[in-house]
């Protein structure tokens, strides 16, 4: 049987190296639909033996769920159907966890439709349940709403999941209490719910941590109105308190030993803190402080933080255990130069489960076995690609006409001279997000087609700290926008684009971006490209509000991040379409429940009402993240076509 997961092909770790860039020879490129498929991996997780790896794969043509052993024995193989997989992990040495969603309409609700997670049971071992956990119980709706940890109880696995209780002492079907989570333990072999912490009470937010032996031991709780927060332990004796208005505080995990709690607050200049307080009660002092933290290490089977990497020009990975440090470290530098994501690994670091991405590499899974010192490539993301097919990818320094330095990815087109190219600018969404120098499928289909690709961290981004996070507040259509066109600004002034013929191209954020670029700025761009973008600010912030329940404390961060409500109107897209100065495409999921469909629906209204050219593209049955892979590929083909057509890359 073929699979994408393929036969192990033993590499030196220490001899790993990224290839050299392609030569200046011209590349034929692969079918556009090569970009758009989604990933022939799209997930996977190693086995707490590291025995076995199981994984959302390409499998006989189709889509499948995927268990095999190192030496190529397939413990478990079944097609996925149409689910939205978010996530595939292990419970246990016998049982596979599967988490996916589905956008679900809602009736008399405060939202129209939302995405709801699912977690399913695949057992390996004859005798265990399976299917969706809640899913036996009439009591609670067959939705987890968060997993806080899979601990070993009495020899038996048991997982912490968040749910939604209903209420069944009516008539008839179960009927809705509230949203709010209860925590469950559910046995894994067995399928079976407690209930081992209630809900918050109304009004409030509720968080835990759950320690080794499987005791909700910390529990943080919020109060919507007053942003009054409390730690407290199990037998409600409270740690800390404070007061945060916009809710910026939340845990993050067991200190060394299990001994103490580790949380991190917000100050009122917005720069993040982590605190550590004992678990018997004492002063809470700083934790790593002045160090941004990229990633967290945690085990599993503890909740204990054991280590951390940072986010640093040069990262560091800075480990409790030294022989973990030091399996790590050498994982690092083996892969240098490229993106590396550590996706999952054994007690101890062992063996070590991870993704490349970059130069030459357009997305391959490793499993590294750290004593044997090799590295063994399990599966290829996207074969059709081939390594010189891969547009070279470089980090481009620069800075915003106020002096604040950042930073943006380039990619080109692979064998063309990085000359008077023609651009397209590509930012980010979120726009709490930024981009690396990995292989991004949307940047390098341009790439491909002859275009230089800059995608902009722009102010507001994260990876630069919280004070360049924070300075995006309240500049959204201001000088976050600046910020873009400034790197058009740097590049053309390097030589390497042609300013003249530049496109600006988004998603979500980077949607609303894009709108910008040709309505509030004008004289940049030859066309603007829209995927699932915003289109009015006051729009988006009455939805938030409404969906939230009217939550006072989600409406102080909005007005936080976006500024005062006076200025919404002044830095929407919508309110200028007449003074747009070129041609604009719309394209939007009807399902999208994190910027609805009706934002692009009043963009449209208002080019089409101001006599300016736009098309709306409709993607039926498509979310706000581009889940399947037909819309995938009508998006791109869409967005490809207006680009080529308002701005030819030749």
């Amino acid at each position: 049987m073929r699979t994408v997961l393929r036969a192990a092909v033993p590499t030196a770790l220490l001899l790993l190296q990224v290839l050299p860039a392609a030569s200046a020879a011209t590349v034929e490129p692969p079918p556009l639909n090569a970009y758009g498929e989604l990933p022939r991996v799209e997930d996977a997780a190693l086995s707490p033996d590291g025995g076995s790896i199981a994984s959302v794969a390409q499998s006989q043509g189709e889509r499948r769920i995927l268990v095999v052993t190192r030496d190529g024995k397939v413990r478990f193989n079944a097609a996925s159907g149409t689910n939205k997989i978010r996530r595939i992990d292990w419970a246990d040495a016998d049982t596979v966890l599967l988490t996916n969603s589905a956008t679900v309409p809602l009736f008399g609700f405060t939202a129209d439709k939302v995405e709801m997670n699912g977690t399913v049971l695949i057992p390996l071992k004859a005798g265990n349940e399976t299917g969706l956990v809640f899913g036996k119980n009439r009591a609670i709706v067959n939705a987890t709403r968060g997993r806080y940890g899979l601990r070993t109880i009495g020899g038996r696995t048991v997982g912490f999941f968040g749910g939604i209780a209903l209420d069944t002492t009516t008539r008839g079907e179960p009927s809705w209490k509230h949203g709010r989570t209860t925590l469950y333990a559910v046995d894994i072999a067995t399928n079976k719910p407690r209930v081992v912490a209630p809900p918050a009470a109304e009004n409030h937010y509720r968080d835990w941590l759950v320690d080794a032996s499987g005791t909700v031991s910390v529990t943080l709780d919020i109060a919507e109105e007053s942003g009054l927060w409390t730690i407290d332990t199990l037998r409600g004796k409270e740690l800390v308190r404070g007061v945060d208005p916009t809710g910026d505080v939340s845990l993050v995990a067991f200190g060394r030993g299990g001994a103490s709690v580790i949380y991190q607050i917000e100050d009122k200049d917005g720069v993040q803190h982590w605190f550590e307080v004992p678990l018997a009660g004492g002063t809470p002092q700083e934790y790593l402080p002045g160090i941004a933290i990229d990633r967290l290490f945690v085990d599993r089977t503890t909740g204990i933080l054991i280590g951390y990497r940072t986010m640093e020009e040069v990262p560091r990975t800075v480990m409790d255990d030294p022989v973990q440090q030091h399996a790590i470290t050498r994982i690092f530098k083996a892969f240098a130069g490229r993106q590396v994501d550590l996706i999952d690994w054994t007690p101890g670091f062992s063996k070590v489960l991870l993704r490349t991405s970059g130069n030459q590499d357009s997305g391959t899974w490793y499993l590294v076995d750290v004593a044997q010192r090799r590295a063994d490539p399990v599966g290829d993301e996207r074969p059709s690609i081939a390594p010189e097919q891969v547009g070279p990818i470089s980090a481009i320094d620069y800075k915003a006409q106020d002096g604040l330095e950042m930073d943006g990815i380039l990619t080109l087109s692979p064998g063309r001279e990085a000359k008077g190219l023609p651009l397209v600018v590509l930012p980010h969404g979120g726009p709490a997000a930024y981009d690396k120098p990995a292989f991004d499928w949307w940047a390098q289909a341009f790439a491909s087609r002859g275009y230089a690709v800059f995608q902009p961290n722009f102010r507001g981004s994260t990876g630069r700290g919280d004070a360049f996070r924070h300075a995006g507040d309240g500049e959204w259509g201001r000088k976050m926008q600046t910020d873009i066109s400034d790197g058009l600004a740097e590049l053309a002034g390097r030589g390497i684009v042609d300013p003249k013929r530049a496109c600006i191209v988004g998603a979500s954020y980077g949607g609303y971006a894009a709108l910008a670029g040709v309505t509030i700025q004008h004289g940049l761009y030859k066309c603007a490209v829209s995927v699932a973008g915003v289109a009015d600010i006051k729009l988006m912030y009455d939805t938030d509000l409404r969906e939230s329940g009217g939550s006072k404390m989600l409406g102080r961060s909005l007005v936080e991040q976006l500024g005062d409500r006076k200025g919404f109107d002044a830095a929407s897209p919508r309110r200028f379409a007449a003074r747009a100065d070129a041609p604009v495409l719309l394209i939007h999921g009807k399902d999208d429940t994190v910027v609805p469909y009706r934002q692009s629906l009043v963009m449209a209204d208002a080019l089409k009402d101001a006599g300016k050219p736009y098309e709306l593209v409709t993607l039926a049955g498509e979310d706000h993240w581009l889940s399947r892979e037909e819309t995938r590929k009508q998006m791109l083909a869409a967005a490809m076509r207006f680009v080529q057509q308002h701005n030819p890359a030749e």
